[in-house]
C-alpha cells in the first residue's frame, strides 16, 4: 500500500537457527532469539527446517486442502474462506501431523518454555493458504495469552502476503517501556490510522477486480465483501462500517475525539510505530506473542502462499477459551495435547506423507 510506509528489512528480527547434537536450539541461539522476541514481540528463526522437513509440512497442507471434508477455521476472513481466497483449516491429530508439530516444539523448547509450562494446552494446528484476490487483514491482536508460530514450507515473497508485524506493540514490549501509561492509547491510535488505509485499499482493490476482472469475482462475492450484513472482521464492508458492527474498524473508531488525538499525536505515532513485512524463506519459522499487533496481507501473486501454524496457551485454558479466536480440530478437542506431551514424544525421522497417513 503506497499510503503506508512498510519496511521489508527484517534483519533486526532474524536469528540463524543453530542446533545442538540433540536437535534443539543451542543455549546461545535460544537466548538470542528470546531476547529479540521479548523486546519486539516476535522473532524470525532462519533455516530451522531442512528442505526435506519443509516438504513434509507442504505435503500435509496439500493433502488437507484436497480433502472436501476438511475442518475450516473460523478466524481470519470467513468471506475469503467461503470464496476460496484463503483456505485456513485445522489439521487432525494424526501421527504425522503431531510428529511434525513435536519436531518444531522440541527444537524451539528453549524459547517456548520461557512462556508456556508443560501443562499448558496445544490450542490448534492449522494450515494457512492464501490465493490471488484475498483481502488484506486489518491490524489486530489475537486473543492474549498465547504463543503462535508460522513455519514457511515454501519461499514466501512480499507479493504473496508475508505477515506484517508492528514490533514492540505487545503488552510488555518496547512501546510499553518507552511510553508507559500512554502506550496503549498510542498503539490504538496507530491501529485506527493504519486500518483506515487498509479499508480504503481493500475497497479500491475490489472495485479494480470487478472492473478489470483480473481475478474473476464469483457471483455475489462483491456484494458479500462490500454490502453484506454477514459477520466478517476483515472485509471493507460498507454496511458493517456504517452500522458500527466491525470491532476491527468501523465509523465508531473515527469519532471527533479520536480524530483530534490522531492529529495531535501524529508525530509521536509516526516515530514510535513501524510496519515490518516478513517474506520468510523455505524452512524459516516465525514465533510471536499473540497480543502483538499484526496482519495477514493480501496475496497479489498468482502463486499460493502456504504456511504451517500452531498455537500454545501461555496459561491453563478451558475448552471455551479455545473457541475464542482459535480453531482446534475435533480430534484435538476430543483428545487434548499439552506442551509437555509434545516435548515427551520420541524424536523420529519424519516420513513422506501419504493420503493414508493423513487419516491414521
Amino acid at each position: 500500500m503506497k499510503e503506508l510506509k512498510v519496511s521489508t528489512d527484517t534483519s533486526l528480527f532474524e536469528v540463524p537457527a543453530v542446533l545442538d547434537a540433540g536437535g534443539k536450539l543451542t543455549g546461545v541461539c535460544a537466548r538470542q532469539a528470546l531476547a529479540v522476541m521479548k523486546s519486539n514481540g516476535f522473532v524470525i528463526l532462519t533455516n530451522l527446517l531442512s528442505n526435506e522437513e519443509a516438504d513434509v509440512g507442504l505435503e500435509l497442507i496439500r493433502r488437507t486442502i484436497e480433502d472436501p471434508d476438511r475442518a475450516r477455521c473460523s478466524f481470519a476472513s470467513e468471506t475469503d474462506n467461503r470464496y476460496v481466497r484463503r483456505d485456513f483449516c485445522s489439521l487432525p491429530s494424526t501421527r504425522v501431523v503431531v510428529s511434525f508439530a513435536a519436531m518444531l516444539c522440541q527444537r524451539l523448547e528453549g524459547i517456548i518454555s520461557a512462556y508456556c509450562e508443560r501443562s499448558h494446552p496445544l490450542l490448534e494446528i492449522t494450515t494457512l493458504t492464501s490465493y490471488l484476490g484475498s483481502s488484506h487483514q486489518y491490524i489486530h491482536r489475537d486473543p492474549a495469552g498465547v504463543i503462535s508460530l508460522f513455519a514457511a514450507v515454501t519461499d514466501v515473497s512480499e507479493r504473496q502476503g508475508g505477515t506484517v508485524f508492528i514490533p514492540g506493540t505487545h503488552f510488555d514490549g518496547t512501546a510499553d517501556r518507552e511510553r508507559g501509561d500512554k502506550s496503549r492509547e498510542l498503539m490504538e491510535l496507530f491501529r485506527v490510522k493504519t486500518n483506515f488505509h487498509i479499508f480504503c485499499y481493500n475497497l479500491a482493490k475490489l472495485w479494480r477486480l470487478l472492473s478489470q476482472r483480473k481475478a474473476l469475482l464469483a457471483p455475489g462475492e462483491f456484494r458479500d465483501r462490500v454490502l453484506s450484513r454477514k459477520w466478517d472482521e476483515h472485509q471493507p464492508n460498507l454496511m458493517r462500517f456504517i452500522l458500527g458492527k466491525n470491532s476491527q474498524f468501523s465509523r465508531r473508531n473515527l469519532g471527533p475525539r479520536t480524530l483530534w488525538k490522531l492529529y495531535r499525536h501524529r508525530k509521536v505515532i509516526r516515530n514510535l510505530f513501524h510496519l515490518v513485512q516478513t517474506a520468510p524463506r523455505k524452512g524459516t519459522v516465525i514465533l510471536y506473542q499473540s497480543d502483538l499487533l499484526h496482519a495477514g496481507p493480501d496475496n497479489r501473486s498468482p502463486h499460493p502462499r502456504r504456511l504451517f501454524s500452531m498455537s500454545i496457551a501461555r496459561n491453563s485454558a478451558e475448552y471455551k477459551f479455545w473457541q475464542a479466536g482459535y480453531s482446534p480440530h475435533p480430534t484435538l478437542t476430543a483428545h487434548p495435547i499439552s506442551f509437555g506431551d509434545i516435548l515427551d514424544l520420541p524424536q523420529a525421522r519424519l516420513p513422506r506423507v501419504s493420503s493414508r497417513q493423513m487419516i491414521t
